[in-house]
């Protein structure tokens, strides 16, 4: 419990954050500070609202939905990559560092553009299903247990802030590594019966230079994830399918 949570004086946060334009030629990349007075219950969220009304209304930065939900508001808080609107002031000391998260294209100050790289994963990928049929809008509804409902529900819970991606070593020097977002979703995929993608296509996709061999196994994409999804299971489970499918090629 925080001296604010005791009822003594609210503290005053010094935010010394990133500002840089890349669409203004005379913009260079800086920080800049500004002291705002905590509020119970303050998040980052609501922070960076009050330093936009009170002191810079050209400050960027991404939001939506406020809840944990979106994924927009991904960022480097205190060296550390995490979600605006999740992140509560009282859990932070009080001189607060913002930057923008690496990997994805700056749009300015703390907004990046996350949805370019996420829309190239999944073309890459083909992060859709693949039948083996064609569509009958009139067909009966094909049952699933629910225990396979669950693991396809478990892979589509990641919210694609980029968290992950910025906080993983390899992706920060290959920007072409899929990551941990891109490999979550190949799981999701892999283990849904609707998709007849054969292990031999799988192998092509995820176990090429940018996919699952090329991880590091630091997995502080797991340690960031403002969701906690399984991100090392998801990992161990492609190499295990990875390998057992080129063992089961060679020995055919």
């Amino acid at each position: 419990m925080n001296e604010q949570s005791r009822g003594s004086s609210p503290r005053t946060l010094t935010f010394e954050i990133f500002r840089f334009n890349p669409e203004d030629p005379e913009s260079k990349p800086h920080t800049q500070i500004f002291e705002l007075e905590e509020e119970p219950f303050m998040s980052l969220y609501i922070a960076l609202n009050r330093i936009r009304e009170q002191f810079d209304p050209s400050l960027q930065f991404d939001f939506t939905c406020r809840e944990s939900i979106c994924g927009a508001c991904g960022m480097i808080v205190n060296g550390r990559p995490a979600l605006g609107c999740k992140t509560l002031t009282n859990n932070l000391p009080e001189h607060i560092t913002l930057f923008p998260l690496p990997v994805f294209k700056l749009v300015g100050d703390l907004s990046v553009d996350t949805g370019t790289w996420f829309r190239q994963m999944v073309e890459r990928t083909e992060a859709w299903i693949h039948p083996d049929k064609d569509f009958d809008a009139n067909a009966t509804e094909e049952k699933m247990s629910d225990e396979l409902s669950q693991a396809i529900y478990e892979g589509d819970r990641c919210i694609e802030c980029g968290c992950c991606i910025a906080a993983c070593g390899v992706a920060n020097v290959d920007p072409e590594f899929l990551g941990a977002a891109g490999l979550n979703r190949v799981a999701r995929f892999i283990v849904d019966p609707r998709d007849k993608r054969t292990d031999s296509e799988w192998f092509e996709i995820v176990a090429g230079e940018q996919g699952v061999f090329a991880c590091f196994g630091m997995m502080a994409c797991e340690d960031i994830c403002p969701k906690d999804l399984p991100l090392l299971e998801v990992n161990a489970y492609l190499r295990r399918k990875m390998l057992a499918s080129r063992f089961a090629a060679s020995n055919s």
